[in-house]
């Protein structure tokens, strides 16, 4: 049963009854969004449900998601289902725990300075272009591979410094693609499949772990003989320096590569995705867009230093990330038994904060269905709780990355708005895969028109 909360703004009842085997872990893994929203919605804020024997707790109250994320945020650890990542992300910003990844922030932290940030603009600008450029009035694409193709593109010269049209880059974008299949099919199956198993999949993951060490150790090799410190992130990762002098070994610099270069392209290519398929279903608000974007611009292509002056553009990525947040929902660990709320956690019970039914609660947003990049005019921001809108986390691990993806998709979104209109195409049926983040599972096909 639930655990009452006694809180008035708390909304607390008697949880689902669980259905074995399993207790909720096959209704939540056949559909993750509506089980988690249902169950909000009729049991309250906080619900304890049984995962396979396992207690978890699924938070929806903003008060109570700082608390885990922010007040006693020492006392969780990440979720169960990231440490299958390792293979990949090793021990980097993503995975990595206490003084470690304290250590590893502080060293990383100034790669993603405000300026260095505007000055990865000039990459996200000219490859958006580039991508354009091959764009043709009346062409049917799948949009979100687009986006994919242009954020990893983005990604790899703001990492490495080089193009992705390369032999080496080709290997790193064929192992992404292998790993980003793995982990979701891991997540579909709910991490049932041990990863030692010899199966096709797991042999086809291994072999594209392999790939990725070679080249991105190869490249960390030539990054420090060439002795000449260059503008990119990875040059950033090696020269950085901690309080006491120390540097980052090449293991340390591999696994903050990987994790910024697979969560630095796919969470930022599905919300771009999105955006394009919300535009499409609502016209009235690309109106608006459009119609800023030739005010603002009069035609010129879109700069880093014009966004400041396309707040409907960057209201409309906001939007988009409270409908559609790539990341959309949040696990934590008790390390100890904590109190959260009035409720006592046990020590290693799993709290699931999710995105996506706090970003649609009624009690914090009108019409919380609709697609209204307007309602972020003014102070409505600072009207809802510090919690109704966590796309990017928050507390100590707000993603690290944040004001990059912002930029980026700001930029991207008003390149090529400022071109074409995206409509859907008949006849494709668009659906949502949940698994490590929310994507398209087939792709969005549009029709472009040039404006």
């Amino acid at each position: 049963m639930a655990v009452v909360e006694s809180k008035p703004e708390l909304n607390m009842s008697v949880a689902p009854r669980p259905i074995w085997p399993g207790g909720h872990m096959g209704v939540f893994a056949r559909d993750r969004l509506g089980f988690m929203e249902r169950t909000a919605r009729e049991y309250g804020d906080i619900v304890r449900l049984d995962f396979n024997g396992y207690p978890v707790f699924l938070v929806s109250s903003p008060q109570v998601i700082e608390e885990v994320l922010v007040l006693k945020n020492r006392s969780f650890t990440k979720g169960r289902g990231l440490g299958r990542t390792r293979r990949i992300l090793g021990n980097g910003l993503l995975t990595s725990e206490g003084e470690f990844w304290r250590r590893q922030r502080r060293l990383a932290q100034p790669a993603f300075h405000a300026r260095r940030i505007e000055a990865y603009g000039e990459i996200m600008f000219e490859l958006t272009q580039k991508m354009l450029a091959n764009w043709q009035d009346g062409q049917v694409r799948d949009v979100h591979q687009d986006m994919m193709t242009l954020t990893l593109a983005i990604v790899a010269r703001a990492l490495f410094g080089f193009d992705i049209d390369g032999e080496g880059a080709r290997r790193v974008r064929a192992a992404l693609e292998v790993g980003l299949h793995h982990f979701n099919h891991q997540g579909r199956t709910f991490y049932l499949i041990p990863e030692w198993l010899p199966t096709p999949e797991n042999l086809r993951f291994e072999k594209a772990a392999r790939t990725l060490d070679e080249v991105v150790y190869e490249i960390i090799r030539q990054h420090r003989a060439q002795g000449t410190p260059s503008e990119d992130l990875l040059s950033m990762l090696l020269e950085a320096r901690d309080e006491d002098g120390s540097q980052m070994t090449d293991a340390q610099v591999r696994d903050e590569v990987m994790t910024l270069f697979l969560a630095g392209h796919e969470t930022t290519a599905n919300a771009l995705s999105w955006a394009w398929m919300l535009l499409a279903q609502n016209p009235e608000a690309e109106g608006r867009l459009h119609a800023e974007l030739d005010a603002v611009l009069e035609g010129r292509p879109p700069r880093v230093s014009d966004l400041v002056n396309l707040p409907y553009t960057q209201n409309t990525i906001t939007e988009v990330l409270r409908l559609y947040p790539p990341a959309y929902v949040i696990a934590r660990q008790a390390a100890e038994e904590v109190q959260i709320g009035h409720v006592i956690l046990p020590a290693g019970s799993t709290v699931l904060m999710s995105q996506w039914v706090v970003q649609r609660d009624p009690r914090w947003y009108d019409e919380p269905e609709r697609f209204r990049p307007e309602r972020w005019e003014g102070d409505f921001s600072r009207r809802i709780p510090d919690f109704a809108y966590f796309p990017f986390g928050g507390g100590p691990r707000l993603c690290i990355g944040k004001p990059f993806a912002l930029q980026e998709a700001a930029l991207v979104l008003a390149s090529v708005a400022q071109r074409y209109r995206l409509a859907l195409e008949p006849g494709h049926k668009i659906a949502m895969q949940t698994s490590i983040t929310l994507r398209p599972r087939r792709g969005i096909f549009v029709r472009l028109y040039a404006r």
